[in-house]
């Protein structure tokens, strides 16, 4: 019971600040372009809470927490909006009527403030903590993996895969993968001495299937960095996370990795209550790295998402004209759809790998 409490709590707080960021972001860019802002809410459903600041926007808490919302006054066209709608509008300062390059900067905002967000947490982390490195020490092998067949040990360095020397964990990850049920030699050090283990490489499956060695590397946590030092290790650690997250999209998408890698909310609790037994290092860390995917999946071309609109701004703004209404609405729905689906095949997956179908399949049987 402690653990779920622990769970549900880093949960909500992990992802109420990130959608607070996000929101924030658009929030902050609307009023610089002189928009006014109807209602911020955190969270969906009928408000917990609610109430007005001095400048009208209304604020709200929601009891779901798997998202949040900005309206920016006038947010509708005149195509869209009512005679009540269109008779409450403020002039100048209704979001339609601002020129495409202030619109495009309201909806950029939001993936942008995820991104500062998580380049302020990592040069936080790195100046108060240290910065943490992985090396090609082995600290865990798994049970049943490829590594455990060949009789590795904790505290095994690999210095070579065949005839390939190992550079670093990255160069050595890299290997593994290009070599799918491959039968090799690993040199390892151990104890001093130099070791040779055959090993056959594991196999991921798939269309694409990439090798498996089945290990946890030793991680090293550097001293407190100067600040100027952790600032700029901040903004190469945001770069690396990026880059990391879109090169596992694309392996997913091009078959390299499965699609049940794909996890969502449930995945993302699960994961917020194990970080959280490490101390509020490790979640901070945690939201650096789901701020950014928070930032770049925002940025998809995908209609209904933040990447979709810029799309259409940027049309706009290269034809002198929008985008037709019909061609907008179909684009939503179908972006609103492949969300959906996209949703409810990653709890799909989250369910499956908390074992669920197999608990009501033992049920059945």
């Amino acid at each position: 019971m402690h653990e779920l409490i622990r769970t549900v709590l880093t949960f909500i707080v992990v992802l109420g600040v990130l959608v607070f960021i996000h929101e924030l972001g658009h929030y902050l860019a609307a009023r610089w372009r002189g928009v006014h802002v109807e209602t911020f809410s955190i969270g969906f459903g009928p408000p917990l809470a609610r109430w007005r600041d001095r400048t009208g926007t209304e604020w709200r808490i929601g009891p779901i927490p798997l998202g949040g919302f900005v309206k920016p006054h006038g947010f509708e066209g005149p195509e869209e909006a009512t005679d009540e709608q269109k008779a409450a509008w403020q002039p100048g300062r209704t979001f339609h009527d601002k020129p495409v390059l202030s619109r495009a900067i309201v909806i950029l905002a939001g993936p942008v403030f995820n991104f500062l967000l998580a380049f302020v947490l990592f040069s936080a982390l790195f100046a108060l903590t240290g910065r943490p490195s992985i090396h090609n020490e082995i600290a865990q092998v798994e049970t049943g993996s490829a590594a455990a067949a060949a009789g590795m040990e904790k505290g095994d360095v690999i210095l070579r895969i065949g005839d390939h020397e190992v550079h670093d964990v990255a160069d050595l990850q890299a290997t593994i993968a290009s070599m799918p049920g491959s039968a090799t030699i690993l040199k390892v050090r151990r104890d001093g001495q130099e070791v040779s283990l055959p090993v056959t490489i594991g196999d991921s499956g798939g269309n694409k299937p990439h090798g498996l060695l089945g290990v946890m590397f030793a991680t090293e946590i550097s001293p407190p960095l100067p600040l100027p030092s952790a600032i700029v290790a901040g903004a190469k650690e945001t770069w690396s996370v990026s880059v990391q997250t879109l090169d596992g999209l694309w392996q997913i998408l091009t078959g390299r990795h499965t699609a049940r890698d794909l996890g969502g909310p449930l995945k993302i609790a699960q994961l917020s209550g194990q970080v959280a037994q490490y101390g509020i290092a490790s979640v901070l860390s945690f939201m650096g790295i789901l701020s950014v995917n928070l930032g770049l999946i925002n940025l998809f071309p995908i209609p209904v998402l933040d990447g979709g609109r810029l799309v259409f701004y940027i049309l706009e703004a290269i034809r002198g004209r929008p985008v037709g209404r019909r061609v907008q609405e179909i684009s939503f729905q179908v972006g609103f759809a492949l969300i959906a689906t996209l949703f409810l095949f990653s709890t799909f997956n989250d369910l499956s790998g908390f074992g669920v179908f197999r608990w009501l399949a033992s049920l059945a049987g």
